[in-house]
């Protein structure tokens, strides 16, 4: 009979642990779910997919006891321990047994429940002893903390079934994508002192921001900083914990109930993938078993000299197999709808934030990192190949070829890559005093000269609103109304341009301040008429793009998109036609960039019929002046923007007009 006592935590709580001699006798057998000489051969191999449920800490039946399997890779270590709240965080552990040829290291300890703190102690071939979370942990102390927690994240029932099968019929070139990017920490908090943080759970998240999100409009969340991370002010892109939803916000099974919920009412969910590195913290990866291990040994390769962080070692079968295992984790187990990956460039340049002498160039000589390559080939061929809907996205903000072109045509196989020159042209447009804009009119129009080489997302994320670069309403010049007259005509022409969209919170009703993690929104801005206007305006907009097939259905074909006037750089005005496969109710855009009225204005047509105004951006809902214009304008015989046919319409300053036809 395995005795319980009571002992004290490393954060003072009391916990569960066992008497030393009842755990020895024990830990010695194996269970069922122990690690096999296929599971070697394949982790060695890099290709065990499902390594997450032999390695990490597993409740299970053993000898009709219950308890927990231990296993984690350490092949340079001289021993490891199991040490934690059971026992007092008593170096002298429960020792685990090793495993060659891998190194890996497992033990059963009959007793352990759900919830217990544990971390690995592992001593050094130089003799010092580390203490390091779980790699594979589900579940995470909450910060400051820095323990693992056994989890069991098997048994939730799920709900989504009819939005899984659906998914599955989903091409994702040819249906909406409209992204809303949020900052669980920082969307909303409730009322909290000071040394609190206010945070929501993710239950009420589930339900806070699926009703916000349905009302605005959007297809889906994209997630930030969901896996563990010890720093706030990181956001969530130095992790710790890559099998473990973040405690700030509740437990793994709170994360399971949100993902299902928001399934349940049809929303998406995308989370942002960190593989590109990870952070020194001494309770983390780096050096993990006393030497580096999942980190290149040469710091050539192994570190970020400008993010101080380390760099993966994708040279090392176990390290990609680690990966391509995290990524499938959230895909299976919590039922992701796509993986949004992080700084794709800083691992496809050897190069990449460092001077001469700081890296070291391929067996080629080039600075493209061949193994990062293969191992997004390898890792995109898998996510795609399995047919069920699920994206896999590259933040990539360099001109490389191919990198949402397929695998078998020597493409990186991504879903989707965002589209930074896009952004960066836009955003300097945008910033300019209209009289400037005249001779920048190429910047808005550029990117459609490569439209169609990437599948394409157009993203104002969450980097363009942070570090001095101001929020998006302050990016805009003039005086105050001005401003949201800007960043309306930005917004129109962003949802007209090919390509999915992507928003981060708070720029949908032009939160004035730059974001922080550290605060909620300014909801309260909400209350004053111009930012409500400008919220009324983007849930309209994202209501438009989701009922008119033309504004997604060909984002990857010139068939989709013809410039009526791309030229007018004087006047600073943008026309263009948007079509759909079947050519019907096709829309035409008409968004001017200056402050000028254009009360005889006239645009080119492709068509002799009648064009209904779905859209005036002068609508009193939107903060305009409300001026009356008729609903349909029929379509005149002339010559006009090289088109044999024309309508007249008032154009207002910075107005922005969308017809259908």
């Amino acid at each position: 009979m395995i005795k319980i006592g009571q002992g004290v935590t490393m954060s003072g709580q009391r916990g569960t642990y066992m008497s030393k001699k009842s755990v020895s006798e024990a830990a010695v057998k194996r269970p069922w779910c122990m690690i096999t000489d296929m599971d070697q051969y394949l982790f060695g191999e890099g290709t065990h997919y499902e390594i997450y449920k032999k390695l990490g800490a597993h409740p299970t039946e053993y000898n009709g006891e219950q308890g927990v399997y231990f296993a984690v890779w350490a092949p340079h270590a001289k021993g490891v321990r199991v040490v934690g709240e059971f026992n007092c965080w008593g170096n002298d552990g429960y020792p685990m047994k090793r495993l060659d040829p891998l190194g890996i290291y497992e033990v059963f300890i009959p007793g352990l429940r759900e919830g217990s703190m544990y971390k690995y102690l592992i001593e050094t071939e130089s003799g010092d002893y580390l203490y390091k979370a779980d790699p594979f942990a589900s579940y995470a102390e909450k910060r400051p903390g820095t323990a693992s927690r056994v989890a069991d994240i098997s048994q939730f029932i799920w709900h989504d079934e009819r939005w899984m099968e659906k998914r599955k019929t989903w091409n994702s070139a040819e249906e909406a994508l409209s992204i809303y990017e949020v900052h669980p920490g920082s969307w909303k908090r409730h009322p909290h002192e000071e040394d609190e943080d206010g945070f929501y759970n993710y239950r009420e998240l589930a339900e806070e921001l699926t009703a916000y999100v349905k009302d605005m409009g959007y297809t889906h969340v994209e997630l930030m900083g969901i896996a563990e991370h010890p720093f706030d002010g990181s956001w969530g892109y130095q992790v710790t914990g890559y099998f473990a939803p973040t405690s700030r916000y509740g437990t793994p099974e709170d994360f399971q109930y949100m993902m299902d919920y928001f399934h349940k009412h049809g929303i998406g969910v995308i989370l942002d993938w960190v593989p590109a590195h990870f952070p020194k913290d001494a309770h983390g990866l780096a050096n993990f078993d006393g030497q580096p291990l999942f980190e290149h040994p040469d710091s050539r390769k192994g570190e970020h000299p400008d993010w101080g962080t380390k760099i993966f070692n994708y040279e090392k079968s176990e390290v990609r197999n680690f990966l391509i295992a995290n990524a499938l984790f959230w895909l299976n187990e919590y039922h992701v709808d796509g993986l949004r990956v992080d700084a794709v460039a800083s691992m496809l340049y050897l190069d990449y934030g460092k001077q001469d002498g700081q890296w070291v160039p391929n067996k080629y000589g080039g600075k493209e990192n061949l193994e990062a390559i293969w191992f997004f080939k390898h890792l995109n061929s898998l996510i795609r190949g399995r047919n069920d809907g699920a994206m896999i996205i590259a933040e990539e903000s360099t001109a490389w070829p191919g990198v949402t072109k397929d695998v078998k045509d020597d493409g990186l196989g991504f879903t989707f890559k965002w589209n930074m020159g896009w952004m960066n042209d836009f955003l300097e447009y945008m910033k300019l005093d209209p009289y400037f804009r005249k001779d920048n009119h190429n910047k808005m129009t550029f990117a459609m000269s490569y439209a169609c080489s990437e599948n394409y997302i157009l993203v104002l994320s969450h980097d363009e609103v942070v570090h001095l670069k101001c929020s998006m309403i302050n990016k805009m010049p003039g005086y105050m109304d001005d401003k949201f007259a800007n960043l309306k005509a930005g917004y129109a022409f962003m949802f007209g341009h090919s390509g999915k969209k992507l928003l981060f919170m708070g720029n949908e009703f032009a939160q004035l301040q730059e974001w922080s993690e550290e605060r909620e929104l300014d909801w309260f801005l909400l209350k004053e008429e111009r930012h409500q206007g400008m919220q009324n305006f983007v849930k309209a907009l994202l209501h438009m793009y989701k009922k008119y097939r033309c504004l997604y259905e060909l984002d990857d074909s010139w068939d989709g998109f013809q410039w009526i006037n791309a030229d007018d750089c004087y006047r600073s005005i943008f026309s263009f036609v948007r079509y759909s496969k079947s050519k019907r109710k096709s829309l035409l855009f008409v968004v001017n960039f200056t402050p000028m009225e254009r009360p005889d204005y006239r645009v080119g047509v492709p068509k002799k019929k009648k064009y209904k105004l779905i859209l005036d951006s002068d609508a009193k809902e939107f903060g305009g002046k409300g001026r009356k214009r008729p609903e349909v304008y029929e379509a005149k015989k002339g010559d006009c923007d090289n088109q044999k046919y024309y309508v007249e319409y008032p154009l207002s300053a910075y107005g922005i007009a969308v017809f259908e036809f």
